[in-house]
């Protein structure tokens, strides 16, 4: 019977002892923040920080460009070469030291800032949260050191010594943890270059134990707004770019005033002789013969004043269904929006891109899908995020001024303004607004037209080149 008894208190035991083992405290948070490991010692040292693996290479489909099939043969390896100079001056330009990939090591006794630590440049910032939780100790000893900066601190206490204040590398060791950690919330970090947008890597050490955290520097940006008003005509100015189509361009000034009697509109003109327009809170700007269709939308839109501006063509006209209110209205409601399209004849238009680096000397893989989009706006049903849209759209002035249109594209272009601004623009599709399309006429400027609109070969590969070199492409796919 004794045996017996001993055996079931020895198995209720061991079930009490197994129930503790496979408890996950972590999901108890009674407990404070700053909880010291029991023991800390056996914490493996490894390195807290890695450089990312370069990308492989990318792989084109069979139907893709291979763009340096297109570039002149006499001329194909000093592009190349040349364009491996300039990403590589590019790369230093935009790559930060705030991109590598940092770990934290389990069981670590040190507290320190892990992300939105920004101080601007050449001033003395603290950094918050710095600490020290360990078991106690005969000594407490930890060092601080970065690489972009000088680290200071403001007290000293009889009990402390302090190495390295004012330089880059920072050493306070105490018999008193209460003292050291005191030290800690005192220590300022200063960056020793101007720069407007770098960062810093701090270096956080107790005996075996060792994190990194990132420092941004960032000069701060003075903001600069927009007075919206009351009504649409302070919100938005309308912008097209025409060229030899006059009766079109009527058409669809006299369609934006049925609906918008005072809206601003701009005009870009570049045909070979130009006419004169005359209307009221009309800017007719006439450009050099030809110059094409980028360097038109660049004039035009470098010259609105509003926070918005709607792109039409100068062949569309407005509708009953052409309402910009609904667009400013869904762009107020996502301000992280830049650009939102509609359709063209109940007709939506719209493309992703997706985009692989590569290699650095082979260049990226970049695929257009037509009619490909990823998800809806919150709110919005009708309308869904994507990349690139038809050539009606509502777009943030200052966003699309920064990311520009390349002149180099006088015929062909369109989807090469949303290829640069990848990654800059967030962009969107609404079903909800529409505009018309006036049906095409022959009359007799449609041969010189033509000759104009509608490039040949060499345009194309001009374009294909300047994919290569400018983009750092190995293959451009549509689809």
């Amino acid at each position: 019977m004794f045996f017996n008894r001993f055996q079931l208190l020895f198995a209720v035991c061991l079930m009490i002892l197994m129930a503790f083992y496979f408890i996950d405290f972590s999901k108890y948070h009674g407990e404070p923040p700053n909880i010291t490991p029991t023991t800390p010692e056996r914490s493996h040292v490894s390195r807290s920080s890695v450089t990312r693996p370069l990308p492989g290479s990318c792989t084109c489909p069979q139907d893709s460009y291979i763009l340096k099939d297109h570039l002149p043969k006499e001329q194909s390896e000093e592009l190349k070469q040349r364009r491996a100079r300039e990403f590589q001056l590019n790369k230093n330009r935009t790559t930060s030291v705030l991109s590598r990939l940092l770990f934290a090591l389990p069981n670590s006794p040190l507290q320190y800032p892990i992300q939105g630590y920004t101080v601007q440049p050449l001033t003395s910032t603290v950094i918050p949260a710095l600490g020290l939780y360990a078991e106690k100790r005969k000594s407490y000893k930890v060092v601080l050191s970065v690489s972009k900066g000088i680290l200071t601190t403001e007290i000293q206490h009889q009990d402390v010594t302090v190495k390295g204040s004012g330089e880059n590398k920072l050493i306070i060791e105490s018999n008193n943890l209460v003292i050291l950690n005191n030290l800690l919330a005192k220590v300022s970090y200063t960056s020793t270059i101007y720069h407007i947008n770098t960062g810093d890597l701090a270096t956080f050490q107790f005996e075996n134990h060792e994190a990194v955290f990132p420092i941004a520097i960032k000069q701060p940006h003075i903001p600069v707004l927009y007075d919206i008003g009351t009504d649409i005509s302070s919100q938005v100015t309308i912008t097209t770019k025409t060229f030899l189509r006059y009766r079109e361009l009527k058409v669809l000034l006299d369609s934006i005033r049925k609906f918008y009697n005072n809206i601003k509109v701009i005009i870009a003109d570049d045909s070979l002789e130009p006419e004169p327009i005359h209307r009221e809170n009309m800017l007719h700007y006439i450009m050099p013969p030809a110059q094409g269709w980028f360097a038109g939308r660049n004039l035009a839109v470098s010259q609105v004043t509003t926070k918005y501006f709607l792109w039409v063509d100068d062949d569309f006209v407005f509708t009953e269904k052409t309402k910009i209110e609904k667009l400013v209205e869904v762009m107020e409601a996502n301000p992280e929006l830049d650009v939102v399209g509609g359709a063209v004849e109940e007709n939506q238009f719209y493309f992703t891109l997706i985009y692989e680096e590569g290699k650095e000397n082979e260049g990226g893989c970049l695929y257009r899908k037509s009619q490909g989009k990823f998800h809806s706006l919150p709110g919005y049903p009708q309308c869904f995020l994507t990349n690139g849209v038809v050539n009606f759209f509502l777009a943030r002035t200052d966003a699309v001024q920064k990311v520009g249109f390349d002149p180099k594209l006088q015929q062909v272009a369109h989807s090469e303004f949303f290829m640069d601004g990848l990654g800059s623009l967030l962009v969107a599709s609404c079903s909800h607004v529409s505009i018309g399309h006036q049906p095409k006429t022959a009359d007799g400027q449609s041969s010189i037209y033509d000759k104009y609109r509608h490039p040949g070969e060499n345009d194309e590969e001009f374009k294909l080149q300047l994919h290569f070199y400018k983009n750092n492409l190995k293959c451009i796919t549509y689809g």
